[in-house]
């Protein structure tokens, strides 16, 4: 975990920093949001800003946005200024920790966010085959092509194989090729030079530089521009990029992985996706099965996560209920190991017996005719029948917002979606005439 401190934060810089390298960060320093931006277009990467609650939040998080940087931000300040607390909140943080600083809560916080190797917890033959593969690998140079369904895990596999790789201690640099819009991504990658167009308003290292000597992993390659291949396949060659508006080649030492979740000969076929570059690209595939192509991971799995989240918000560890876990292990999980996260973290905080009973996996869909009946929706079978999907999300958000008693920060996470998109669905209730329950002091 690389993380990034902004201004004095009442004299705790010292207290934080101490904390979080003894859980396992790393740390840099910056006294004002203009050396910070410098830091991080010159190529000094992070995973999470701690920013002082006293700095402009709202520009902060508004000049990463324009200059595409996607480090979330963390405001801290004293305990009882909850009024900046909730301005923070406001102005696009993610979460507000209080000063001086507590050790567990730092620690749940840098977890969280932490862009480190994620534990791979598996039981099913099939993933350990997936693994023995990864594992012999990982030494090598060979570009490697991971393939699978979204949420099988092509990330996790990532990192493990640049854990296992000789370039471990170097950079893990992750680019997600269908969240950056095309006329971007050749920036995001390669850089660029300050006046190389409008808006560079100061040199920007690229995610290859970034990456240099280390491993850079294209999530979704599947999605790139064929135009942008082109300039993909030739530093791949040449091993040298160029930055949009410089005078001269860089070297570049980097390691390839790339993730997609389609069928990329078909996609070769389709011309939508460069022959040459596939090639180059699959030197080694490594093709992440379905979990519900490994049930035997499924209870690991969700008692991993149970374990996480109880820590994560302060809760008793409670094992599951037989019903429970035949319920988990009936179900199609077309979401795979994501769905089963967020699944089972609803399940944690809504949980109120001394064992988490079948009650609270809530599950939103009806099984597949090849499916045990053992997998039921939110509603409880037909009672989904006949209901839109905008319904039965409003009734999802609303009772999620009801078992975190209010708090908006946490049921986002619960729901997996973005502090906005929550906030703009609870103002359309709002304007609907459907009570929604408030936020817990105004700060949630």
């Amino acid at each position: 975990m690389r993380l990034l401190l902004i201004g004095s934060m009442d004299g705790q810089i010292g207290a934080a920093s101490q904390i979080a390298i003894k859980k396992g960060g790393s740390v840099a320093h910056a006294e004002t949001v203009e050396q910070a931006l410098d830091l991080l277009r010159g190529g000094q990467g992070a995973d999470l800003i701690m920013a002082d609650v006293k700095l402009d939040i709202y520009s902060l998080v508004e000049r990463l946005d324009a200059e595409r940087i996607c480090v979330p931000v963390v405001a801290c300040g004293v305990a009882a200024d909850a009024r900046a607390a909730v301005k923070a909140i406001k102005a696009g943080a993610k979460e507000y920790i209080p000063l001086p600083p507590d050790a567990e809560l730092i620690g749940a916080v840098l977890s969280a966010f932490s862009m480190q190797t994620t534990p791979v917890v598996y039981k099913d033959k099939a993933m350990e085959r997936v693994l023995q593969l990864a594992k012999q690998i990982a030494p090598s140079t060979a570009g490697v092509l991971i393939t699978g369904e979204s949420g099988t895990g092509k990330e996790v596999i990532a990192k493990y194989i640049h854990a296992n790789s000789k370039r471990s201690a170097a950079p893990f640099v992750a680019v997600n090729c269908a969240a950056i819009p095309e006329n971007l991504l050749e920036s995001e990658l390669f850089g660029y030079e300050k006046g190389a167009f409008t808006g560079a308003v100061a040199r920007r290292i690229g995610k290859f530089e970034e990456a240099d000597g280390g491993t850079l992993l294209l999530d979704e390659i599947s999605e790139m521009d064929i135009r942008l291949q082109a300039k993909l396949l030739r530093v791949l060659q040449e091993r040298q990029i160029d930055r949009i508006g410089g005078k001269k080649p860089v070297d570049v030492d980097v390691r390839i992985l790339a993730t997609s979740n389609r069928d990329m000969l078909q996609e070769v076929k389709n011309k939508t996706f460069r022959e040459d570059l596939y090639f180059r690209l699959n030197v080694v595939n490594i093709a992440i099965p379905a979990l519900r192509e490994r049930r035997d991971d499924i209870i690991p799995l969700a008692e991993h996560f149970i374990k996480k989240y109880s820590e994560m918000n302060d809760i008793p560890v409670k094992p599951l209920s037989r019903r429970a876990a035949d319920r988990l292990t009936g179900y199609g999980w077309r979401g795979n190991v994501r769905e089963l996260e967020n699944t089972i973290h609803r399940a944690v905080l809504l949980s109120t017996g001394a064992e988490i009973s079948d009650d609270a996996i809530l599950l939103t869909e009806e099984p597949r005719d090849d499916e045990t009946t053992g997998a039921q929706s939110v509603s409880g079978g037909d009672g989904m029948v006949g209901r839109t999907v905008a319904d039965v999300e409003k009734d999802l958000i609303i009772s999620t917002l009801k078992h975190t008693l209010g708090n908006r920060t946490h049921a986002a996470n619960i729901l997996g979606i973005s502090i906005r998109t929550l906030r703009n669905k609870l103002k359309q209730y709002m304007e609907e005439g459907t009570p929604v329950p408030p936020a817990p002091n105004d700060f949630g």
